[in-house]
């Protein structure tokens, strides 16, 4: 008989996601304008997902790593619904550890 699997405890899980073009948009933060262009989707524990912006400044050079609130807009919704599910199909599909 085959042992039985540890129990396991996953803290988060969490997708980079980079945002088309047409879906970017521009935020300010500390008098600094960025473009946002990638997500940061985490899978909270109750199952709802949460999303945070990542970009560059509109001016060039090296921004901090600031986060931005992601705007409720549909088309954001459904690139971080697909990002999910394109995620979920992909760690379901896994072949083990490399």
């Amino acid at each position: 008989m085959a042992d039985s699997p540890p129990d396991v405890s996953v803290g988060a899980l969490a997708i980079n996601v980079d945002i088309p073009e047409p879906l970017q948009w521009n935020d300010t933060r500390r008098d600094v304008e960025y473009v946002l262009t990638t997500l940061n989707v985490r899978l909270l524990p109750d199952g709802r997902l949460a999303a945070k912006a990542y970009g560059r400044p509109v001016a060039g050079g090296r921004g901090g790593y600031t986060s931005f609130r992601v705007p409720d807009r549909p088309d954001l919704a459904e690139l971080v619904a697909a990002a999910a599910d394109q995620a979920a199909r992909l760690w379901a599909a896994h072949r083990d550890l490399t």
